[in-house]
């Protein structure tokens, strides 16, 4: 993965976890890199976030904790070339991140597509808990029809219990609204992926962490 760079590994991962967990842009990690004697142009920065964040995401579903068997679902738009995309999210009843999702479009089969997604990297759930939205209902009674077991999903709609993944939407939305935002929808998955990773890390939901949230980042794309 690290091969035929002209930088070495530690340097790539040291500007991959700078963007995505603090506030700063591409030239901004640019020159905090420059700082310490390495010079790298910012476009060669965002070739390496789009690159590793999805090498470190799958990395990571496979050593997150197991999360609770409560979800709270919901759903949050994000600013994509100047229009509304939206973010998937969910978090068990601690706050804990089960999965997220950029999708193009707020409806039933893009409600489906995060579910999916969620119950194959997690497990499905005892319960969710949604706000009134019809597609995420739908989504999960689909989701219901098509078990192979006759266990389904509870479905649940009191709403101050979403207080906590609507929370957890504003750590995500906080990153985004100081800067320039995103232009284009690949970039803005694989950018947002790698701050969930992140957020995740933070929480202590990696099994076996190191001695830094950073040192427990570049253990992922190990």
């Amino acid at each position: 993965m690290f091969k035929r760079h002209r930088y070495p590994k530690a340097i790539i991962l040291q500007a991959v976890y700078f963007k995505l967990r603090f506030t700063l842009s591409y030239r901004d990690v640019e020159e905090l890199l420059e700082i310490r004697g390495v010079k790298v142009d910012h476009s060669t920065i965002q070739r390496w976030v789009f690159k590793f964040s999805p090498f470190v995401e799958s990395n990571m579903n496979k050593r997150k904790n197991v999360v609770g068997n409560s979800w709270r679902m919901d759903e949050t738009y994000i600013k994509v070339g100047g229009k509304d995309r939206y973010l998937y999210r969910a978090v068990d009843k601690q706050g804990n991140t089960v999965d997220f999702l950029l999708t193009k479009l707020r409806m039933k089969g893009s409600a489906q597509k995060f579910l999916n997604k969620a119950i194959s990297n997690n497990g499905k759930p005892r319960l969710i808990n949604i706000d009134k939205s019809g597609a995420n209902t739908q989504a999960i009674r689909i989701v219901n029809q098509y078990s192979l077991t006759f266990k389904k999903i509870r479905i649940r709609r009191v709403k101050y219990l979403n207080n906590i993944v609507e929370q957890d939407h504003r750590t995500i939305k906080r990153r985004i609204a100081i800067t320039t935002g995103f232009k284009e929808f690949e970039s803005a998955q694989r950018t947002l992926a790698g701050i969930e990773i992140v957020n995740i890390i933070r929480k202590n939901q990696i099994v076996n962490p190191r001695r830094s949230w950073f040192a427990t980042f570049k253990s992922l794309a190990a």
